[in-house]
């Protein structure tokens, strides 16, 4: 579990250690203090867009946790990183006529028109980035999409990048045009990068959930074309990095070495263990994941029951090498009293 004291961050243009998660780990918690209390015996099903992506483990584990405390009953269904398994786990869900379903990681607009049933089921939804807007009132009947200000991990992580290189990084960006949040992810970084001096080498679109096998070799090519010129890696998501690493040391270069990585989200224990061993990956802009899984059952018990979404926005937080020196956890979970809040608005 990583404290306020524990983190890095970015102060004045100059990369420093600093108090608090890039300010993020509060010393007390900063989301809702009422709400209704439990609903009790509850069915809800977890729509998981691909059970391999951490950060999508990460929330899930979070609900099921969550989901224990407030009473209710969770069936977990993966997506397995493919449209056509995540339409089927869909149908699955209505199939199963839940009181609630959790949309985990994957663009609703994907699967506008099988969600469109579920809502004229009357059956709620609540997400966990499916899609740009976050908050309340989320297009395709979505009652809350809980996730970080998007852009504003884009801007830690390519502050970070402009910082390390001393303003002139030359960056390759991973992104995933299967999905409109991830786009924006990559844009925000390319903005940032170009204002500030630095070049985007390359803007490379490839499908996430095939990481395994492009990774290894397109890391091969990018290195025959762009030499040393190439500094940093930026990606939309940790999972790029899972792959890059063999094909690196191949090439000699050391773990710490140029090229390094950056990940604008979502802070996978895999990404932890990198940076933290100096293997392949310098840093993360993290979200509390577990903290969004508790976040996404409270919002749906608010939806079950008519009431007002909460409208919650958890901060991410910059994760280095340095900042996890004397921590031994591998997820960043704030020591905040979040697990204590939610149970006492349930009345649990």
């Amino acid at each position: 579990m990583l404290k306020r004291t524990l983190l890095t961050g970015l102060l004045a243009g100059t990369f420093l250690a600093t108090t608090g998660l890039a300010g993020l780990a509060q010393e007390a918690f900063d989301g809702p203090t009422t709400g209704p209390k439990a609903a009790e015996g509850k069915t809800i099903v977890v729509l998981a867009g691909d059970m391999k992506n951490g950060g999508i483990l990460g929330v899930t584990n979070g609900i099921e946790e969550a989901a224990a405390k407030i009473g209710w009953e969770v069936k977990v269904l993966d997506g397995a990183g493919s449209v056509q398994s995540r339409a089927a786990a869909v149908g699955q869900a209505l199939a199963l006529g839940p009181d609630g379903i959790v949309i985990n990681g994957f663009d609703a607009a994907e699967q506008q028109a099988a969600l469109e049933g579920v809502a004229a089921a009357g059956i709620p939804m609540v997400s966990w980035h499916s899609g740009p807007k976050i908050g309340c009132d989320a297009p395709g009947g979505i009652f809350a999409n809980v996730s970080t200000d998007a852009m504003d991990v884009s801007a830690k992580a390519a502050e970070w990048a402009l910082a390390d290189a001393g303003g002139k990084p030359g960056v390759v960006i991973f992104t995933d045009s299967t999905y409109t949040i991830a786009i924006l992810k990559a844009a925000k970084l390319k903005e940032i990068i170009e204002a500030g001096g630095g070049t985007v080498l390359q803007w490379v679109d490839t499908p996430i959930a095939e990481t395994s096998a492009r990774m290894g070799p397109l890391t091969t090519t990018l290195l025959q074309q762009h030499g040393a010129a190439w500094t940093h890696s930026l990606a939309i998501n940790d999972l790029y990095f899972d792959f890059m690493g063999p094909s690196l040391a191949a090439a000699g270069i050391d773990g710490r070495g140029a090229p390094k990585a950056g990940s604008a989200g979502d802070g996978s224990e895999a990404a932890f263990q990198r940076i933290r061993t100096g293997q392949y990956q310098a840093v993360t802009v993290a979200e509390p994941l577990n903290l969004q899984g508790w976040q996404l059952v409270d919002e749906l018990n608010r939806a079950i029951q008519g009431e007002a979404c909460s409208g919650y926005i958890t901060a991410p937080a910059l994760v280095t090498e340095e900042g996890l020196a004397n921590t031994s956890g591998n997820t960043f979970d704030p020591d905040n009293g979040y697990r204590e809040a939610y149970a006492a608005i349930w009345g649990k």
